[in-house]
């Protein structure tokens, strides 16, 4: 080995030491490695050395440069070395600290409703039903006397799916849970007491909509239930979901296709904040006969209410809360508030 090859060693011995970090370790390395290196040139040169000079060269020059892959290997070992010495001194646990409990988690307040609204209606008889969220055009609309082409359908513009049944109409998520009304009544016999709550899906979002939002529905179907039932029911609920008896109840007529007559269901606190005005809080009314038939049943026999409320809706007047769409931004400020 010359001299001047055994210079190379030592520069490259001082250069990859000056090197902090992997950048301008791989920048010292081109100078004795890279394609335009000392190292390169020193090979180039062999061309012009007689046969047996350029094996004795060759040989020299192989060596010096297994001697600088060698230092880069090792200074390359000893920066991953310090790296590693430096996160472990910075993140370094003291274990005399007493440990982290994990975090607990809490019930959604939409789901708490859900839990509240079950247990009321379970306590008074009624049971719950839940079913597919990917519904036929049948179930879900012409069956609650929603035929193809009613004007109400445009009501509830809502997502399809790349699916067809049997009659070639596409299948869609369920605009409402009242399909779990049809479903259940044509695997039951009267008298049928049953709600349906579930998750739901239409195309709409503001500040009281959203394009994925939760209903309960309420049948009962038997042979003398009258619209004084569902005044009843429907009153009795809303006294124990809000804890009041202080609220005052009105049905107002209105139109909806799978009941005749109908009625929006309204309530104003007589007490707190709220005193005074008049909330809307559901939609019901007494089943259709067509409905009733096309649940399997004899409308001349059987009679019933249904009713449909918005979880969210109850939720956001149980709490008082403004905004919908509160509930599915994850703010975690936001959801504390219901898990006291």
């Amino acid at each position: 080995m010359t001299s001047t090859q055994e210079d190379l060693i030592v520069q490259a011995q001082s250069l990859f030491a000056q090197a902090q970090d992997a950048a301008s370790l791989e920048n010292a390395k081109a100078k004795f490695l890279g394609k335009q290196g000392a190292i390169t040139a020193l090979m180039k040169g062999l061309a012009q050395l007689e046969p047996e000079q350029k094996k004795a060269e060759g040989a020299r020059i192989n060596q010096v440069k297994r001697e600088i892959e060698s230092l880069l290997t090792d200074r390359r070992a000893q920066m991953a070395a310090d790296e590693l010495n430096h996160r472990l001194a910075a993140e370094r646990i003291d274990v005399t600290l007493p440990g982290r409990g994990r975090g607990m988690g809490g019930i959604h307040p939409v789901i708490q409703t859900w839990q509240r609204v079950e247990a009321i209606f379970r306590s008074i008889g009624f049971e719950v039903a839940d079913g597919p969220e990917i519904e036929d055009d049948w179930t879900n609309f012409t069956a609650l006397n929603n035929p193809e082409n009613h004007p109400a359908r445009s009501m509830q513009d809502t997502f399809y799916v790349d699916m067809q049944d049997d009659k070639g109409l596409p299948y869609l998520l369920r605009t409402h849970t009242s399909p779990m009304q049809v479903r259940y009544a044509r695997q039951h016999t009267p008298p049928i007491k049953v709600i349906a709550p579930g998750r739901t899906y239409r195309v709409d979002s503001d500040a009281t909509h959203s394009p994925m939002f939760h209903q309960v529905e309420g049948l009962w179907i038997a042979e003398d239930i009258s619209f004084a039932d569902l005044k009843g029911v429907y009153t009795n609920f809303l006294r124990a979901f809000f804890e009041s008896d202080d609220l005052v109840v009105r049905f107002r007529p209105s139109f909806f296709p799978f009941t005749e007559p109908s009625a929006e269901i309204d309530m104003m606190f007589t007490q707190g904040p709220k005193k005074g005005r008049w909330l809307e809080i559901s939609g019901s009314g007494q089943v259709h006969p067509d409905v009733v038939r096309n649940f399997g049943l004899d409308p001349e026999r059987y009679i019933g209410f249904a009713f449909g409320s918005g979880l969210e809706r109850l939720t956001m007047l149980r709490y008082g809360v403004n905004d919908l769409r509160q509930f599915y931004e994850g703010d975690l400020r936001f959801l504390k508030q219901f898990n006291r």
